[in-house]
C-alpha cells in the first residue's frame, strides 16, 4: 500500500478542491448546562440546569436569557420561596435539568427539578407560564425519590432499581400522548404517560416504565425525538460523567414505540444496559449498549491551516434534539466542554442526517446554516482530519489522524480501505473491513475559517467516523 506523506496529502486536497458559498457565519455563545429545546414562533428557547435559559432565530446566535437559582430570576422571580418544597426535600439551593413543553391550552408547562447529588434524593414538579419566558408559578411536586421508606410507586425504595426523578423531557407521540422519559444513574431512565391537558401524571402509574439502567449505571439525560421519515422513536442519552474527566458522550437507541423496547444498531435490547449489583460505576458493562453519536475529539489543523488549539469537545452531552418539519431538517443540541478551558460549557448545535440503515449521524462541525447538496466524486476526494468516536466510555480525547480519500475510490494513511459516494451525498466508506454508512456534507470549519468536505458516517456495530477536509482556503489567505 503506498504511503502518502502530510505534503503529498494537502496537495491533492487542493487539487480535488473543495468549492464554499456564502459569508462568514455569526456566532454568538452562551452557557446553559443540559439545554433542553422548544421553538416558539420563530425562535429557538433552551432551558437547562441552575435555572440557565437562552434563545436563538437561527441556532447560530444565541441571547442569554437568564441563570443562576436566586430570587430575582426572570423565569421564576421568586424561586426561593416558589420552589422552597423541592429545594427542601433533595436538600439542595439549585435546579437541575428542565423541559418546558406547550399543551394545548396554549401555556408552557416547565417540569423542573432539584437533586442532592451525591444521592438520588430528588423531587420534580410543573410550573406554569402565560409565556414562554415567563415567570413561571409552581403547581407543585409530581414525584419524589431517594426515600428511606416507601417510594411513589408504593414499593420501599431501592436505588439500584428505583429512578432518580431528574432530567424529565415531556414529549407528544405520533398519535398525540403526552409521555415523559426521565432518569439519572440509580435504578435508570424511566417512561410515564402524561394527562395530556393537565400535563400531570397519569394515575396507578408509580414511577412508570423502565426502559433501561440499573444499579447506578452512568447513563442520563434521556431525550426523545420522532421522525415521521423512518417512523423510529429515537431515545438519546448520555453516557459517563459531565466533567472534562468523565467521559461524557451522547448516544441513542430507538423504537416503534415511545414506550419501547428500545435496541441499538445491533438489535442489543437496551433493557439490559445496566450496571453491576455491588459494583459502583461499572461502565464496561454498559458501554457496548446504544449507537455512539459523539465523544471526546480533537481535529489536528495542518501546518497550512491556521494554528489553533480548541478544535474539539471534550465530554459533550445532555442533548436535546429538533426536527424542523418544513426543512426536514435535524438538529441535535448539548453542551460541550473544550480543550485548555477547565469546565467552561458552551451551548453547541449540530446538524443530523438520517443514514440508509435510519441511524442519525451527527455533522462534524457545529450548525452554520448549511444545506446538504450534491456533490461529486472529485469535491468529496482529498486529504481528511479523521476521527472514530469508538464505543467506549473515556476520558480520553480521540485526535484526528490523516487520511486520504482519493479519486479511484481507496482511502489511505492512517486507514485503509475503500470509499463511494451515491445518490446526491450518501456516503459508504470501508475502513479496515468494517462498512460505514453516513452523508458527505460541506460546512463551515471554524477553526480555518472555510468551506470544508466532511462526512459523517455509522457503523453496524454503533460507532461513528468523522471526516474533515484539510483546508485549501488557508493557502489562499
Amino acid at each position: 500500500m503506498k504511503k502518502y506523506t502530510l505534503t503529498t496529502l494537502i496537495s491533492l486536497t487542493l487539487l480535488a478542491g473543495c468549492s464554499g458559498d456564502g459569508g462568514t457565519p455569526k456566532f454568538d455563545n452562551v452557557s446553559v448546562h443540559d439545554p433542553s429545546v422548544i421553538k416558539v414562533n420563530n425562535t429557538y428557547y433552551v432551558f437547562g440546569s441552575h435555572l440557565a435559559s437562552a434563545k436563538s432565530k437561527d441556532l447560530l446566535s444565541w441571547k442569554q436569557i437568564s441563570s443562576g437559582v436566586a430570587d430575582g430570576n426572570v423565569l421564576i422571580p421568586n424561586v426561593t420561596e416558589e420552589l422552597s418544597q423541592t429545594l427542601s426535600w433533595a436538600q439542595s439551593d439549585t435546579l437541575w435539568a428542565p423541559d418546558v413543553i406547550q399543551l394545548a391550552d396554549g401555556k408552557f408547562y416547565m417540569y423542573y427539578n432539584a437533586c442532592r447529588g451525591d444521592s438520588p434524593l430528588s423531587a420534580m414538579g410543573i410550573a406554569v407560564a402565560d409565556k414562554i419566558e415567563g415567570p413561571y408559578k409552581d403547581q407543585g411536586i409530581i414525584l419524589k425519590s431517594g426515600m428511606a421508606g416507601v417510594g411513589n410507586d408504593g414499593e420501599i425504595y431501592d436505588a439500584t432499581v428505583k429512578p432518580n426523578v431528574v432530567d424529565p423531557d415531556v414529549f407528544f407521540d405520533k398519535d398525540g400522548k403526552l409521555w415523559m422519559v426521565y432518569g439519572s444513574y440509580s435504578g435508570g431512565i424511566f417512561i410515564m404517560e402524561l394527562d395530556a391537558a393537565t400535563g400531570f401524571p397519569l394515575p396507578d402509574q408509580g414511577y412508570g416504565k423502565k426502559l433501561l439502567g440499573a444499579n447506578h449505571a452512568r447513563i442520563e439525560g434521556p431525550y426523545m425525538l420522532y421522525s415521521p421519515e423512518t417512523d423510529y422513536y429515537y431515545l438519546f442519552l448520555s453516557y459517563g460523567g459531565l466533567d472534562t474527566k468523565g467521559g461524557y458522550n451522547i448516544r441513542v437507541a430507538r423504537s416503534k414505540n415511545p414506550d419501547g423496547p428500545f435496541e441499538d444498531s445491533e438489535g442489543k435490547a437496551m433493557i439490559d444496559a445496566k450496571g453491576t449489583a455491588d459494583k459502583l460505576f461499572d461502565d464496561p458493562a454498559y458501554s457496548p449498549y446504544g449507537v455512539k453519536l459523539m465523544g471526546n475529539f480533537k481535529f489536528i489543523n495542518s501546518s497550512t491551516e491556521n494554528a489553533v488549539s480548541e478544535v474539539g469537545y471534550l465530554s459533550p452531552g445532555h442533548n436535546s434534539a429538533y426536527y424542523d418539519a418544513k426543512k426536514e431538517e435535524y438538529y441535535l443540541i448539548f453542551h460541550t466542554r473544550f480543550p485548555n478551558r477547565g469546565e467552561e460549557h458552551e451551548v453547541r448545535v449540530h446538524q443530523m442526517f438520517m443514514n440508509k440503515d435510519g441511524w442519525p449521524v451527527v455533522a462534524p462541525h457545529r450548525y452554520s446554516g448549511e444545506k446538504i447538496g450534491t456533490y461529486t466524486a472529485a469535491e468529496v476526494a482529498g486529504a481528511y482530519k479523521y476521527v472514530n468516536h469508538g464505543k467506549d466510555i473515556t476520558a480520553n480525547t480521540v485526535q484526528s489522524e490523516l487520511i486520504q480519500l482519493s479519486g479511484d475510490g481507496k482511502i489511505s494513511g492512517a486507514v485503509t480501505g475503500t470509499w463511494t459516494i451515491n445518490g446526491e451525498h450518501n456516503a459508504e466508506l470501508t475502513i479496515d473491513g468494517t462498512v460505514y454508512s453516513g452523508v458527505f456534507l460541506q460546512e463551515w470549519n471554524e477553526a480555518v475559517e472555510a468551506q470544508v468536505m466532511t462526512f459523517s458516517a455509522l457503523s453496524a456495530e454503533g460507532i461513528a467516523i468523522w471526516g474533515s477536509h484539510v483546508s485549501s482556503a488557508a493557502e489562499s489567505k
